[in-house]
């Protein structure tokens, strides 16, 4: 009998933090004071409860902004979205107070937040990459303006991570045309253009050697299924590929197939 007072007592207990904070936030909500809602928009937000401190700060934002407490009231407003995982939201509201307030105590950490929250939702390298477009280009602003920040050593790493997804988004389009080529040999030109230009644009990316023996390769099978006319050229342009991978890469993985065609091309120039 005892241990089930008890267990009502407790349930009775949650019942009532549960309904009284849910009141609690109601009246926050219906509230006129707007001193009041700002100090319980930052309560809600240092207890961690995002989804109320955000709500509070959206009634609130617009007549704090030309206030001391503007800058408060935008940043933290922004923060409650990103502690939701709602980055699309923080960033915009990140860029909007480095807009609004430029000289802010916080605005640097609030211009790396934005480009932040854009590495947050950069998609995976066969995705559309805009959002890593978006944040290279933030983190690059970011060293700009604030050459001496602490996050610098950051920003600095995370471009390089997102350079090296948008080098395998290169590299896996290129690949594309590569294969097509073993399905249709006119494929092998624009392989050839795509694969050389994944490694113009992106030339110490770690699909170096792979690109260069496809390339090598597309030239080679290009070449076997040209015309009688264009057969010479392409397969001197073979060659020319093989001194250039063969002088990068003397011990590859793929010297077997690259001697293979080294064979075939004299072979087939007389040589």
């Amino acid at each position: 009998m005892q241990k089930k007072t008890i267990k009502y007592f407790i349930l009775l207990v949650i019942s009532i933090l549960i309904f009284g904070s849910c009141g609690e936030y109601e009246r926050v909500m219906k509230s006129s004071d707007y001193d009041y809602k700002y100090k319980k928009a930052m309560e809600y937000y240092n207890k961690k409860d995002f989804t109320k401190a955000s709500s509070i700060f959206e009634q609130i934002v617009n007549v704090f902004r030309a206030s001391v407490k503007g800058d408060t009231v935008m940043f933290y407003y922004a923060k409650s979205y990103y502690g939701d995982e709602d980055y699309i939201m923080a960033g915009h509201y990140f860029k909007d107070f480095s807009d609004n307030y430029g000289r802010s105590p916080f605005v640097e950490e609030a211009d790396y937040m934005a480009g932040y929250c854009y590495y947050m939702i950069s998609p995976r390298p066969s995705l559309d990459q805009e959002n890593t477009h978006d944040a290279i280009q933030a983190f690059q602003k970011f060293i700009y303006k604030h050459p001496e920040s602490k996050y610098i050593p950051e920003c600095k790493r995370l471009i390089v991570e997102l350079n090296n997804k948008l080098a395998e988004k290169a590299y896996l389009n290129a690949k594309l045309y590569y294969n097509l080529g073993h399905v249709d040999p006119k494929y092998y030109k624009s392989a050839i253009i795509s694969l050389k230009n994944c490694l113009s644009d992106y030339p110490d990316n770690k699909f170096r050697e792979e690109l260069m023996f496809m390339i090598l390769q597309s030239n080679f099978l290009l070449a076997k299924n040209s015309i009688p006319e264009k057969k010479r050229e392409r397969f001197q342009s073979t060659l020319d590929e093989y001194y250039s991978f063969i002088s990068e890469f003397p011990s590859s993985k793929f010297n077997k197939d690259v001697e293979k065609i080294y064979t075939n091309t004299k072979e087939t120039l007389g040589l």
